[in-house]
């Protein structure tokens, strides 16, 4: 015998029903479970249902007002000090700890550490950094231990180089992703890669590329995860595809300005059909021949925290520059005419778009912007972050202003941060109703 362990989905079931019987009997019988019988594996939540002591309901009877939060409310808005050419860093920790879903995980501490050494763990570094940053400490935090932890598990970002925002955030959801240690019974059947860890259920969204043979239009269709999406600019090596002339687009509230390329432009770009021409020729799967195809990219499944990346550093082998070409981008965002749903209405890279989609599962309201100011050998990054409803701040390492949201739509953009509009209003709903209650 192999002596391996089976797994059958109907025991684990009757398991988990006979723990929580356990743990309802238990509660009934004692008035107190103690914190080590439900910090064990098994044995329902790691933290017990909290119960007023005579001591909280004296301070709440001394301080009956309710908590609400008001165009002064500054918690959560906290400057990070640079340890030396770590703004690329600061940038991104302001847009991940302002990410609503992210912060409300990390703020009722449902990380709960399984690796050897938590010393290591960055998903520990990160929760006790989101504490930090809504303590309500008005000076400057440290982060030195976040840095530490990013050297030692991406030794490629180590040292006091200038670094690149986009680099970071892909290392940073990467460790944050592998140290999560995602519930094994969230895993798609058909995709190991995926799992149900907290970065996977914000961040990743499904890539379909659809490659079409010329000659019997046979379709192979492969969808991959992703976390962001990298978009071309105009003044770029690759050739940009323009917007027909005489054309204008009103999509997603753009109304399009001759010479000024918009985000909804370079969305259509990268889903628009690509001949692959004949020095690419694939064999096909359904006539069993190479032939000349063509492919196409649209999201089969969306994200709920929408990351696009403008590709404004260019390293060719004739020159290595930024491009600093303006692109306009909305405060609310329809990804509708970009899903592998809503492509039968694309013809030639042309969207044929309803006057009103009506599926707001689609739409995304903006809350952070990474901007990077300089040169490709000389830059500073700071960042936009939206602290509530439409009150924006400019975070510049230890220094956080007030902006205006004309200076957010103003500012260059390198890394644009949407959050789905459906799950955000769910979520203020939650937030508000929280907020009653104290």
């Amino acid at each position: 015998m192999c002596k391996d362990y089976v797994y059958d989905k109907d025991i684990e079931q009757i398991a988990k029903e006979e723990q929580g019987e356990a743990l309802k009997l238990q509660a009934s019988t004692s008035t107190e479970v103690s914190h080590q019988q439900c910090s064990m594996p098994g044995l329902g939540e790691k933290y017990p249902t909290w119960e007023t002591t005579k001591p909280e309901l004296e301070l709440l009877g001394h301080n009956p007002r309710r908590r609400r939060i008001t165009s002064s409310f500054t918690i959560g808005l906290r400057g990070l000090i640079n340890l030396g050419n770590t703004c690329f860093m600061n940038c991104i920790v302001q847009a991940l700890t302002h990410t609503p879903i992210l912060r409300d995980f990390f703020l009722s501490d449902r990380h709960r550490c399984e690796m050897p050494s938590p010393e290591l763990c960055l998903v520990c570094e990160m929760s006790s950094l989101f504490r930090e940053l809504y303590s309500g400490n008005p000076s400057p935090h440290v982060p030195y231990k976040l840095l530490h932890l990013v050297w030692i598990h991406a030794r490629h970002l180590a040292g006091y180089r200038q670094q690149d925002a986009h680099e970071f955030l892909i290392a940073a959801l990467d460790v944050l992703h592998r140290h999560c240690k995602g519930d094994d019974a969230g895993k798609a059947a058909n995709n190991p890669n995926h799992c149900n860890c907290i970065i996977d259920q914000i961040f990743t969204g499904g890539m379909q590329s659809d490659v079409t043979c010329q000659a019997c239009h046979g379709v192979s269709t492969t969808i991959d995860p992703c976390w962001d999406i990298s978009l071309d600019l105009p003044g770029s090596c690759t050739s940009f595809w323009p917007m027909s002339p005489g054309r204008e687009s009103s999509v997603n509230g753009e109304s399009h300005i001759p010479g000024i390329t918009t985000l909804t432009d370079c969305l259509r770009r990268f889903t628009r059909p690509e001949h692959l021409g004949s020095s690419a020729k694939i064999k096909c799967g359904s006539c069993q021949s190479y032939q000349e195809s063509t492919k196409q990219l649209t999201m089969n499944k969306l994200p709920v925290v929408a990351c696009f990346h403008f590709k404004r550093f260019e390293h060719s082998a004739k020159q290595r520059r930024k491009i600093t070409t303006y692109i306009s981008f909305p405060l609310e965002l329809d990804m509708t005419p970009f899903m592998a749903s809503s492509k039968e209405s694309r013809m030639n890279g042309q969207l044929q778009l309803p006057t009103n989609s009506g599926n707001d599962e689609n739409k995304y309201s903006l809350f952070a912007v990474v901007n990077h100011q300089g040169t490709l050998e000389s830059g500073h990054y700071t960042s936009f972050i939206r602290h509530h409803k439409d009150q924006w701040f400019k975070c510049d390492d230890a220094v956080i202003t007030k902006a205006s949201i004309k200076d957010v739509l103003d500012s260059e953009g390198y890394l644009l941060f949407y959050h789905k509009q459906v799950l955000e209003h769910e979520s203020e709903k939650v937030k508000e109703m929280n907020t009653q209650a104290y």
